[in-house]
């Protein structure tokens, strides 16, 4: 196992990737409740979608794991499954059974890019700028996401975008006190200190009575019969499904690129030219387990930003991906237990990785405005639209769009304008709901 993950060149060691994925792992663990409540909207049956989604989180991480090598986590997609729900079955009227094939031709079309090594030639056409803006826009939004669970921020009040949550709150408090614990352990280098913040957080709720302990430990998964193999192939061939499988290949795609960079930006796993070498093997990972998604049942996966978390806990390896995978698995008889963390207890955890997720801002070049106004569309839009493909789309589209009103086209790469394109094309096609 040491030299197939190459413990050695990464300088790590089986403690210390166990207990990066563990801690990825408990950051993410809401998907197993937040997902199946999402699609339910859809009419996917609830209890069926539960084991779908484990099952396809532990796929995804085992292709990462053994197939990838790297320290980054994959599960369905949260934004992806909304807009199936919201949008394309709701809004739209199409059903869940087509709704999930058009993932499935999206995926499919994620495999033959992979292969024909299209994915990674526009990653790598990417500028620095760019790639700097998706590390600090995801820890931004991170942050965002992590301040708002500890209840510390409120979203979508009335009269404003956001506001100071009830700082006297118990949960509060208890948060707030988590995140001092884990910033000093942090500080004094403590291993595993994101972990031990989350365990913390988590037994001071459960003493508290903020968080009950579940009547049981151990439970039986639900059949995956209602929904595995029901999607709706041929249903999808109608026109009108093309733009859905085209704005699903979009999120995705956009998606993915921006998490794996921003990760391996932050695991400090890029070359010198800020590309990640042999990209297209977690690409493959990614696009794999995005094609067997909607045959168990569930929407569109890839890497999860919550990998930031391991990594910070110094997941370097396919091993942390492994622990992750294994842990899902467990899930499927112990979800009782994983599902007890309290968001705010995971909160924290996403508010510390944000800051160490920022500390990208410094590649970004404050003198030339042609680098620095897309690289600042990126970030604020990652946040304020609350959707890091929007936030990725318009730095993509505006940075050659740039560059050509003054005069200094010959610096974007062909990769740029077919991303510039495809980046117009998301919002043409994007459906409106």
């Amino acid at each position: 196992m040491k030299l197939f993950f190459e413990f050695d060149h990464h300088n790590t060691s089986y403690r210390q990737e166990t207990l990066a994925g563990l801690t990825t792992f408990l950051t993410m663990a809401y998907i197993m409740v937040v997902n199946p409540s999402i699609l339910a909207v859809a009419g996917i049956p609830k209890d069926a979608q539960v084991t779908a989604t484990i099952l396809a989180a532990m796929i995804g991480c085992l292709m990462m794991a053994f197939w990838a090598k790297r320290p980054f986590a994959i599960a369905p997609y949260m934004g992806e499954n909304a807009f199936i729900a919201f949008v394309v079955v709701k809004g739209m009227g199409y059903s869940w059974q087509i709704a999930l094939g058009a993932v499935f031709w999206a995926g499919l079309v994620f495999i033959l890019l992979t292969l024909l090594k299209v994915r990674s030639w526009l990653a790598e056409s990417i500028p620095i700028s760019l790639k700097a803006s998706f590390a600090v826009g995801i820890g931004l939004f991170l942050t965002f996401i992590g301040l708002n669970e500890t209840g510390l921020v409120v979203l979508g009040v009335a009269g404003a975008p956001v506001r100071l949550g009830n700082i006297a709150q118990s949960s509060v408090l208890l948060a707030a006190g988590g995140f001092l614990l884990t910033v000093v352990l942090m500080a004094r280098k403590v291993n595993g200190a994101l972990l031990y913040g989350i365990v913390a957080t988590t037994t001071g709720s459960v003493l508290l009575g903020l968080t009950k302990l579940p009547t049981s430990l151990v439970s039986l998964p639900p059949s995956l019969e209602p929904i595995f193999l029901k999607l709706d192939i041929a249903g999808t061939l109608q026109p009108g499904v093309f733009p859905v499988v085209l704005v699903i290949f979009m999120m995705a795609f956009l998606d993915t690129i921006g998490t794996l960079i921003g990760l391996s930006m932050r695991a400090d796993l890029l070359d010198a030219n800020g590309n990640l070498p042999e990209i297209e093997r977690p690409m493959l990972a990614d696009a794999v387990a995005t094609t067997l998604a909607p045959l168990l049942g569930t929407t569109t996966t890839g890497a999860y930003i919550e990998s930031a978390a391991g990594i910070a806990a110094g997941g370097r390896t396919g091993f942390t991906a492994l622990v992750v995978a294994v842990l899902f698995g467990l899930s499927l008889f112990f979800a009782p237990l994983f599902t007890m963390v309290p968001g705010y207890a995971a909160g924290i955890a996403l508010v510390v990785i944000g800051a160490l997720m920022i500390q990208s801002v410094t590649r970004l070049d404050f003198d030339d405005l042609t680098e620095l106004m897309p690289a600042f569309l990126t970030i604020s839009l990652m946040i304020f639209t609350f959707n890091i493909g929007v936030g990725m789309t318009v730095g993509l589209f505006s940075y050659p769009l740039i560059k050509l009103c003054t005069g200094r086209a010959r610096e974007v790469s062909g990769g740029m304008w077919v991303l510039a394109a495809l980046s117009l094309t998301f919002f043409v096609f994007m459906p409106k709901g």
